[in-house]
Parts: structure tokens; C-alpha cells; sequence
């Protein structure tokens, strides 16, 4: 791949690990560990949609092991869900999503992360049965047509071909919405995630600087894309009789 690495900049989605972690109060660790499923909590509360909750990215979709996600933006009242799914995920996956020990998301992120404009600031959750198994992102940098685009899937629904799927849908908003460019930052080690984006379709360029992979590809889409869309859909829909969620205990391998 072709393409000069950029400046280093701490990326807009990783945590600060001591800050954060420290306003994490008692009451939200009695909710996230009240869970009686490895992705429940406790109901989330009521909560109206949005005026400008974008409806067209509403959607179910069959992926990989014959089972049917639903994918829909994010919205307030998924706070609680989302302190679940963070919760849940391993130790690793964390890691490789924040570059840091991050166990628990604070108040002051779960407002962030589901309260979105959903045009500057976009968030899609991928969710099976009222369960979040993944979340996806973007946020504009401001006064540009650029975006840092970030997800993460549940341990245990990775390689179903979710990771893709949000990375389109995130691709397809942003382009409606004035932006062009998609950047990243992955740590070197994190293969799937790479794998993802050299596989999506898109015009990657990359530069590597201590570890830390950074990523930059314009999301407006071509004939290459198009055909990775459908190869991707094809994946998604090959039938198997039975899902059997893959369970990894070590680093993700392409």
C-alpha cells in the first residue's frame, strides 16, 4: 500500500485509562454486574426517539451462521446495554479497541457514545433479540470531510461478517452526509480488524509508526467496492444449519 503516514494524533475514540476508569461510581458497577446474561442488564429506561433519529439505517440483515441481526442506530436510552456489552467483552478486545486496560465505561462516555447528532457524530449497534453484539462509529473532524471511523464486535460473534456490514452502513451514512474520507488507527497486532478494512472494498492507505497502524481511505464508492459489497453479502448468506458463536481466547488471526 502506497500513502504517507500522517502526523500522529491520539485517536478521538481511545480512552484516557486512569481518568476514565476512576469515575466509574459504585452504582454503575451494581448494574453492569447484576447482568444474568453475558449481554443483559438491566432494562434500559424508556426513552423517546430522537427527533432526527435517522429511520433509513433501520434494518434487519442474515448474516454468517444463518442468524438475522438487527442493525439500527444508536440512541440514549442504550446506555445501560452498552455499559453491559463493554463489560463482557474480553479483556484482549478491549485492548485492541481503547490501546489500554479499560474495564468499565464511565457516565460521562455512555452519554457520549449514545448521544449522538447522527450527522457529525454517528453511532450504529448491531443487536440479536434485544442484545447489543456490536457498535460502530463515526466522528467528523471538525471543519473537514474527514472522519475517524472505529467498532468492535462481541467475542463471541466475530468472523460473521458484522464488522464488514457496519463499516458500509457507517460509509454509506457519512457519504450522505458531506463526508469523504474515513481514517483509522489499529494497532498492528489487532489482524482482524485490517483485515476488515484492506477487504472492504476501499482504496487503503497506510503508514505504521510504534505499533500503532494508521489508516486512510476515501469512501466514495467504486466498482472495486461494489464488488466487495457483494462478495460480502454472499458470505453473509451462506446457509449453515446450526450458528455456533466463535469463541477466541487469544489474538485475532486473519
Amino acid at each position: 500500500m502506497n500513502g504517507a503516514l500522517r502526523p500522529y494524533r491520539r485517536p478521538l475514540f481511545r480512552a484516557t485509562m486512569v481518568n476514565e476508569v476512576n469515575e466509574v461510581t459504585h452504582q454503575n458497577d451494581m448494574t453492569i454486574c447484576s447482568a444474568n446474561h453475558i449481554f443483559s442488564s438491566s432494562p434500559a429506561r424508556s426513552c423517546a426517539v430522537p427527533p432526527n433519529y435517522p429511520r433509513g439505517f433501520d434494518n434487519d440483515v442474515v448474516c454468517s451462521g444463518n442468524m438475522t441481526i438487527h442493525i439500527r442506530p444508536i440512541r440514549p436510552d442504550d446506555a445501560s446495554r452498552l455499559a453491559a456489552f463493554h463489560r463482557y467483552l474480553a479483556p484482549r478486545s478491549i485492548y485492541l479497541r481503547f490501546f489500554s486496560f479499560h474495564p468499565y465505561l464511565s457516565e460521562r462516555e455512555l452519554e457520549n457514545f449514545t448521544c449522538v447528532d447522527y450527522e457529525d457524530r454517528f453511532a450504529l449497534v448491531a443487536e440479536l433479540d434485544g442484545q447489543l453484539l456490536a457498535v460502530g462509529r463515526y466522528d467528523r473532524t471538525p471543519d473537514t470531510t474527514e472522519a475517524e471511523v472505529a467498532f468492535v464486535v462481541a467475542d463471541d460473534f466475530q468472523h460473521h461478517g458484522i464488522g464488514g456490514l457496519l463499516l458500509d452502513e457507517l460509509a454509506r451514512a457519512a457519504m450522505e452526509r458531506g463526508i469523504t474520507t474515513f481514517v483509522a488507527d489499529t494497532l498492528q497486532e489487532n489482524h482482524t480488524m485490517l483485515d476488515i478494512f484492506f477487504h472492504s472494498g476501499f482504496l487503503v492507505s497506510t503508514g505504521c509508526e510504534y505499533g500503532i497502524v494508521t489508516l486512510r481511505f476515501p469512501i466514495e464508492p467504486t466498482e472495486a467496492y461494489w464488488a466487495a459489497v457483494d462478495w460480502r453479502k454472499k458470505l453473509r448468506q451462506e446457509p449453515k444449519s446450526v450458528f455456533r458463536p466463535v469463541r477466541r481466547t487469544q489474538g485475532a488471526q486473519c
